[in-house]
């Protein structure tokens, strides 16, 4: 039995001496005005190459915001979540200068998803070419993320365009994980003969990046667990018979005959997972070897710190919640700038001003005046509490994720008056157990370990 009125634990910071550090990020906008941004690549040029799903193909300088027009494909159909969607360019661009492409079509009522290669002739794209098509498409679960690998194959997330049981289907296409010769022939390697499919049992992949061999991706949930799962040739990953772990007993009957892979994050309530990369660079040495993942729902970066063995999330940090609105992709340049677009136009956002829109984050991390008091309290029998002292009015907001990374609970208090403030917090529904608490007063943001007994 759960203890029903046990304070967890109380906290004050401010003692004359105290002081803590934050994070502190800051914006660039590089440009706007663009219509639903899906992929954002650092290119060989030092300029950013970006798909719209609507059709469009450009090169966006990232200091001017310059934007170059080079293709505008007539045959995409964008409704609902399809239409032109991720992008590569071939690791040797100077000598193969190909840009290999993934699109939605229409063939009568079919919605379809091909795979395309261009070449480019330093002005614009040309000379299209079918890699790989009729792919089964819809209005909701296309993918499609792209990613080359170092031993020159390509790799593509497929959804199960809103048949589930496809993504079980090893002679399907859809809710997959491709892989390609860059001509469009199919590796010898693969785990089944004469078939693309690496690995089965995605609902919706949207995110894939690659670093010391470890391929991670990210992948949209139904109503719960959302995910990042690292990608292993021939592997089961569950869908729709597993969502996240394998923790009821139909899951775990499923997951021991299958071997399916459990993801190494994963999210309840959902959050929407986008654009995925790793970040080795120690241009910003807080998040080096971590995963930056975007989100759509949730609006934010999420920063996953990896452990040693990179196959293990340690902690977890949120960035920009609700500041930009829905974010599509995230980009890291070879020198480890970090670029993010937005997604406010794709028919699930609010669009603001100047929408969409690609920005550059930069992070400082600096002193920050610490509050004069904080104290939290969380028990099982419904009644939470915090108490702080505002030094000037601020927006107030708290959330609560355990230890695996899944979110617990958030509270939004609105824009709160300099002075004492006490806020009730149903948490009825928390689990006995550790949570890593995220304090967010205005730009400044305190994490606390906190335990409910």
């Amino acid at each position: 039995m759960l203890a029903r009125s046990a304070l967890v634990i109380a906290v004050v910071v401010g003692v004359a001496t105290a002081s803590c550090n934050a994070q502190i990020l800051s914006v660039r906008t590089v440009a706007t005005g663009l219509d639903t941004p899906w992929e954002v690549l650092w290119g060989p040029d030092g300029w950013l190459w970006v798909t719209e799903r609507a059709g469009r193909i450009s090169r966006i300088h990232p200091e001017t915001g310059q934007q170059q027009v080079i293709a505008t494909l007539g045959d995409v159909y964008e409704q609902g979540e399809s239409g032109l969607l991720g992008m590569a360019l071939h690791p040797n661009f100077a000598d193969s200068p190909y840009v290999f492409v993934a699109y939605t079509w229409r063939d009568g009522s079919q919605i379809l998803e091909r795979i395309v290669r261009f070449t480019y002739d330093g002005a614009t794209l040309g000379d299209m070419r079918i890699l790989l098509d009729r792919i089964p498409g819809a209005t909701i679960h296309d993918g499609c993320r792209l990613l080359i690998l170092p031993d020159h194959t390509l790799l593509v997330t497929t959804g199960d365009a809103n048949v589930p049981s496809r993504a079980q289907d090893r002679q399907s296409a859809a809710g997959k994980v491709l892989r390609l010769n860059l001509d469009g022939t199919i590796p010898a390697d693969n785990p089944i003969p004469g078939s693309p499919v690496w690995s089965l049992g995605h609902r919706n992949a949207q995110g894939l990046t690659v670093f010391g061999g470890i391929v991670y991706s990210s992948e949209h949930g139904p109503n719960s667990d959302d995910e990042v799962n690292i990608i292993e040739r021939g592997r089961n990953y569950g869908w729709p018979t597993v969502m996240g772990y394998c923790d009821s007993p139909t899951e775990r009957t499923f997951c021991d005959q299958e071997q399916v892979v459990e993801p190494i994050a994963a999210w309840t309530p959902t959050i929407a997972p986008c654009g995925l990369e790793y970040y080795a660079s120690d241009r910003i040495p807080q998040w080096q070897h971590s995963l930056l993942l975007v989100t759509l729902k949730a609006a934010r970066l999420v920063v996953l710190r990896l452990d040693s063995t990179r196959r293990r999330v340690v902690s977890e940090q949120h960035f920009l919640v609700g500041e930009l609105g829905r974010l599509r992709d995230v980009c890291v340049s070879p020198d480890g700038r970090v670029f993010v677009a937005t997604s406010n136009r794709d028919g699930r956002g609010t669009p603001r001003s100047g929408d969409d829109r690609i920005v550059e984050l930069t992070v400082a991390t600096s002193e920050v005046p610490p509050l004069r008091q904080i104290s939290w309290q969380f028990s099982t029998d419904g009644s939470g509490l915090l108490q702080l002292f505002l030094p000037h009015a601020a927006a107030v907001g708290l959330e609560l994720a355990d230890l695996r990374g899944g979110h617990a609970a958030f509270w939004h208090f609105g824009t709160c008056a300099e002075g004492s403030h006490a806020f009730q917090l149903e948490t009825s529904h928390l689990a006995r157990g550790a949570y890593c608490a995220m304090l967010t007063i205005g730009a400044e943001r305190y994490h606390q370990l906190v335990l409910v007994h």
